[in-house]
């Protein structure tokens, strides 16, 4: 594939085989910026993993201290008072069985699904629509609760799940370029200590094989792991 202007100009400036400080790496980041979006920041981490085994499929979730950056459309499917807690916490969408006709006819406009357990025997039906793209409640991830109010609260000020996928990489968003370099670098310390506690004791040998961070539309930069800590 034959790169931009802009890709090869920016590669000139350094060395994909050496690992840098988080701080020089959110500082190339940024400097790297040619697009006029305010780009999201994410970052890869392969793991020496095998996610085929239930005691090394990692699923934690953790608190950004700087939030993502980006507004997360909440759909919470219960009933009765909750309905009422959860749209006074902020979800966008709230209600059971519309909700649950509509995504059967392929209305998926939410970016997370938080559901009480009354709500789960009919929500498990469709698992095939909102497993792929990661929206299935889960009590691991806090999604499925009694505590609605919360659950909402806690994904619109920054909470995200890390999962590992098949290929034992966990990718995900640690904010956006507009952010000040050091709300970066706080969010993936976030990011890289949760997923450091969160090692399966099945796991041996090396358990985080690279670290790499990069804008929607820059390169990927390797990060020294000594630096996270």
């Amino acid at each position: 594939m034959k790169k931009s202007k802009n890709i090869k100009s920016i590669t000139e400036k350094f060395d994909k085989s050496i690992e840098y400080a988080i701080t020089d790496a959110v500082k190339m980041v940024k400097e790297f910026k040619f697009t006029k979006f305010d780009e999201s920041v994410d970052l890869a981490i392969n793991l020496g993993v095998d996610p085929r085994h239930a005691d090394q499929n990692i699923r934690v979730t953790t608190s950004l201290p700087h939030g993502t950056g980006k507004k997360v459309k909440v759909l919470v499917l219960t009933r009765g008072p909750q309905e009422k807690a959860a749209l006074d916490a902020g979800a966008d969408h709230v209600g059971n069985t519309e909700y649950i006709e509509k995504i059967k006819n392929g209305w998926v406009d939410m970016d997370k699904v938080i559901a009480t357990p009354d709500m789960m025997s009919e929500l498990g039906r469709l698992g095939k629509i909102l497993g792929p793209k990661g929206l299935m409640p889960n009590p691991k991830s806090g999604t499925v609760t009694n505590d609605v109010a919360s659950a909402v609260k806690e994904v619109k000020s920054g909470k995200i799940e890390l999962r590992v996928d098949k290929t034992g990489i966990i990718h995900c968003v640690c904010g956006k370029i507009s952010f000040e370099a050091e709300a970066l670098v706080e969010n993936s310390k976030m990011i890289f200590n949760t997923i450091v506690k969160a090692r399966p004791s099945a796991v041996k040998g090396t358990y985080i094989k690279r670290l790499t961070i990069s804008s929607t539309m820059g390169p990927g930069i390797r990060i020294d792991q000594a630096t996270m800590r």
